[in-house]
């Protein structure tokens, strides 16, 4: 006993010293250490997400709640932000409408309900809906080589899953999304009457996740919709069992003409250099069958954040700090493609732009995109800074993707930063009826907040040591 009291003790000596040792003589540690503080005792990420999901709840572009959004987050960013203003951007306006309806029905007169919910900018059925048998595909590609007697009328399923195999699980994703934005289009001109599209999720359950689907143009248009990964799994042994079963599907969903909406952008002056920005952004906009917490309430806050700690801290940057929060990234992005144009337009010199549009969840670092060799040079002036993020453990830097809105500046020579959370739990929720606060964890949220004004302020300090 007396032993383990003692390994106990060295234990906690050794790790009080590492913690001084990190704080001791580095004035950038200290400030670290100062960040992370703030953000786990003070920290209003939390109750912003919680204000913007259960007070205004899911914000589809076009949508009463994403109009409520943006006036939310200008008044909240007018508390500690030296200007802010609103950036118009005209924006899709689709609307859900009643709950959709599935029933699976057997040749022998049973009828078993299933969960779908209809995808971004689909057509709705015919008013009593839409009844067909089935046939199911794994590929894009195989529907161009069935008969034209399999596809006929028929709804197809799209029954490619998520490849589990991949530990970043965002590859699994890209491995498969194809079916949910393109299956309507090359279904259509082979005879289909509707598909139904596997959720992109990687575990079983009775939720369905939306997202958007393109219609491609001078192709006939079909009602387009993603089943749950149960009922997907459900659907596929019930046809070998039953290969002329049907399909009952009612969905009344509207697409309207776009209406007027906005990106919120909000400014800390630089004290040396003003006319250059360091950016940090999120999307405001969201699906509407959840709350939208993760997929990017969570961006959004994180973001907003970043600017509240600096007035808090009474930190003065050199550059301007920007946090901007884009509209109708879900079925757009016209918010990106304006402020990307209107920065080419007026001739913005962002020296970074960073994302955070991957969750709450823990952070474990960043990803560097951009022209030519840009990512490169970020990236070997961040990894200098990689002892200075261990103790947080923060320990991926590396190439890759920065984040779809940003990315529309690729173009334009900036350095995109990707904040880069745990992703094994992103897909649970990503466009799916549970994206809501109860999702997220507090302490995970603010540790991200930390990660990101961290990496800004070093930023901030030191990209000139690295020349202009």
């Amino acid at each position: 006993m007396k032993r383990f009291v003692c390994l106990l003790l060295l234990f906690s000596l050794c790790v009080s010293a590492q913690d001084d040792t990190q704080t001791n003589d580095n004035p950038d540690a200290k400030m670290l250490r100062s960040i992370y503080d703030l953000s786990l005792t003070e920290g209003q990420c939390y109750e912003n997400l919680n204000d913007l999901c259960c007070n205004i709840g899911g914000r589809l572009s076009g949508s009463k709640e994403a109009e409520m959004a943006v006036e939310w987050a200008k008044k909240k960013l007018e508390g500690f932000a030296d200007t802010v203003f609103l950036q118009p951007v005209m924006v899709p306006h689709w609307v859900r409408g009643e709950a959709e309806e599935a029933e699976i029905l057997f040749s022998d007169g049973s009828v078993v309900e299933t969960h779908i919910c209809a995808l971004g900018f689909s057509i709705a059925t015919p008013a009593e809906g839409l009844t067909a048998e089935v046939v199911e595909v794994f590929s894009l590609e195989e529907v161009a080589q069935l008969k034209p007697e399999e596809v006929e009328g028929k709804i197809v399923l799209f029954n490619r899953p998520m490849d589990p195999k991949h530990i970043d699980t965002f590859h699994a994703y890209s491995g498969c999304v194809d079916q949910r934005s393109s299956g309507a289009s090359e279904a259509a001109p082979h005879g289909a009457a509707a598909v139904l599209v596997r959720s992109m999720n990687l575990r079983q359950d009775d939720l369905p996740h939306t997202g958007v689907q393109r219609y491609k143009d001078g192709v006939k248009k079909i009602p387009s919709a993603a089943i749950s990964t149960n009922g997907a799994s459900f659907l596929s042994e019930a046809l070998k069992i039953d290969p002329k079963l049907k399909v009952r599907i009612k969905m009344n969903c509207q697409n309207f003409p776009d209406v007027l909406s906005y990106n919120v952008i909000a400014d800390i002056k630089g004290s040396k250099y003003p006319d250059e920005l360091l950016m940090v952004s999120g999307h405001l906009d969201s699906w509407d069958t959840g709350e939208g917490a993760h997929d990017d309430g969570a961006g959004t806050v994180h973001a907003m954040e970043v600017l509240r700690m600096m007035k808090v801290m009474k930190y003065e940057p050199e550059h301007t700090i920007r946090c901007v929060l884009y509209m109708n990234e879900e079925n757009g992005p016209n918010g990106a493609i304006e402020y990307a144009k209107v920065t080419k337009e007026l001739g913005w010199n962002h020296r970074m732009a960073l994302e955070s549009d991957r969750g709450g969840f823990s952070p474990r670092g960043f990803t560097f995109d951009g022209m030519d060799d840009v990512p490169d040079k970020m990236l070997a002036t961040v990894s200098q800074w990689k002892g200075l993020f261990e103790p947080f453990h923060i320990h991926i830097f590396d190439k890759g993707f920065g984040g779809v809105d940003i990315g529309l500046m690729r173009d334009q020579g900036v350095p995109l930063i990707g904040f880069l959370p745990d992703p094994q739990r992103y897909f649970d929720y990503h466009h799916a009826p549970n994206d809501n606060m109860d999702a997220v964890n507090e302490r995970e949220l603010e540790l991200g907040a930390a990660a990101i004004m961290s990496l800004v302020y070093l930023l901030d300090q030191h990209l000139e040591e690295e020349g202009r």
